[in-house]
């Protein structure tokens, strides 16, 4: 009897575990200082009391991983730089606000660059490939006909600030900053560089989103939470942004895998449904943790190794994809993750191509098309083996 009121009461704590709410502070390279200033304790103990009910409180500097939570649902509240909140907005999550005013960024060259489409072939320094300054950067140059792939090297460092430095010291061509660090920067050091373009505006400091689908009252406190008190945990006062389309142009900047796939086949949900129906293998190629999570019915769990760049001009030796020889050369393999941000399935899908799969589809939509339409899913409570 014992055992079994022991039994009951961690199944009862178990269940309320799952229950909690929870909450991620996603810090920029270069809001460390504001990042700093946030106390994960006191946002916990806070927002537990007016919620009245625990709240778990994360912090991290892996924007990847951040970018990755917003896909998945990983968490009910993000507290994120813009292009975080951007991909949280396209994936269930509504906006309460934002800490700062809108701000630009530039990019800039060396003195004897005379023209963004000079870079081609040079070198550029950028923070975390997920950053909102890579975002930005890939942005402008795209729009003056240029691909990081376009560039000799790509050089991710962890501060933008140090890119300036870069220039100075001849070690790359171009970088980019924040208007507010360039104007001080470069009356300091007059002729060493100049802007090259110059971004749109976009959200700035942290914005805060929240999952949708979080009980309207609950969604209800915690906006009024952070509009008011949330100068008591560290945070700046969070003002209504009332102006999406920036969110929208950030998440457009960042990482959407093309709509093509040379030597493959893009397929939407129903003919993805007709090819596995008709004997396809369906490969998800998430980490475990997603898989373990949720999962389409039947998907074989291939994880897709992922290092190189979310460019079509990815290194593919860096990332591993032992998986692969896993499968059946003659059968119909569809590749799918988390949809069009995830690159993991499109690299999949080009490494299968690459090593000789003639029957390959790539499931673009991924994740989110599926669950979108009503679809099914289930978990996985077991261990996965290492692929």
């Amino acid at each position: 009897m014992k055992n079994l009121t022991a039994f009951l009461l961690f199944c009862l704590l178990s269940a309320r575990a799952l229950a909690d709410v929870s909450a991620l502070v996603v810090i920029e390279p270069t809001q460390r200082k504001d990042g700093m200033l946030v106390s994960r304790d006191a946002l916990q103990n806070h927002l537990s009391k007016v919620l009245g009910e625990p709240v778990t409180v994360t912090s991290s500097e892996d924007l990847t991983d951040a970018m990755r939570a917003t896909r998945s649902g990983g968490y009910d509240v993000f507290i994120a730089p813009p292009q975080v909140a951007a991909s949280a907005l396209a994936h269930g999550y509504s906006l309460v606000g934002v800490t700062d005013s809108d701000e630009q960024y530039l990019l800039v060259g060396r003195s004897n660059v005379a023209t963004v489409g000079d870079l081609r072939g040079t070198q550029i320094y950028l923070p975390q490939q997920d950053s909102i300054y890579t975002y930005l950067a890939r942005g402008m140059l795209n729009a003056n006909g240029l691909s990081f792939k376009d560039l000799k090297h790509v050089d991710y460092e962890r501060y933008p600030q140090a890119g300036l430095f870069a220039l100075m010291l001849g070690s790359s061509e171009a970088t980019i900053v924040r208007r507010d660090d360039w104007e001080g920067w470069s009356k300091a050091h007059d002729g060493v560089a100049k802007v090259l373009a110059v971004s749109n505006a976009v959200p700035g400091g942290f914005s805060v989103a929240v999952r949708k689908k979080l009980a309207p009252e609950t969604r209800a406190k915690l906006a009024r939470w952070f509009a008011n008190d949330a100068t008591t945990c560290g945070l700046k006062p969070v003002y209504a942004h009332p102006d999406l389309a920036p969110y929208t142009r950030v998440a457009e900047l960042g990482t959407f895998t093309p709509k093509s796939l040379p030597g493959a086949t893009v397929v939407t949900l129903p003919e993805v449904k007709a090819l596995v129906s008709a004997g396809a293998v369906l490969v998800d190629t998430r980490i475990a943790d997603e898989y373990k999570d949720k999962h389409i019915p039947g998907a074989l769990w291939l994880p897709y190794g992922e290092k190189s760049l979310k460019d079509v001009a990815f290194d593919g030796r860096l990332d591993s994809f032992p998986g692969l020889a896993k499968l059946d050369r003659s059968q119909n393999i569809v590749f799918q993750c988390n949809g069009p941000e995830c690159w993991k399935s499109y690299k999949a899908s080009r490494t299968a191509i690459a090593a000789g799969y003639k029957h390959v589809y790539w499931f673009r939509g991924g994740m989110p098309e599926w669950e979108m339409a009503g679809e099914r899913t289930e978990k996985s409570g077991e261990t996965l083996a290492s692929n």
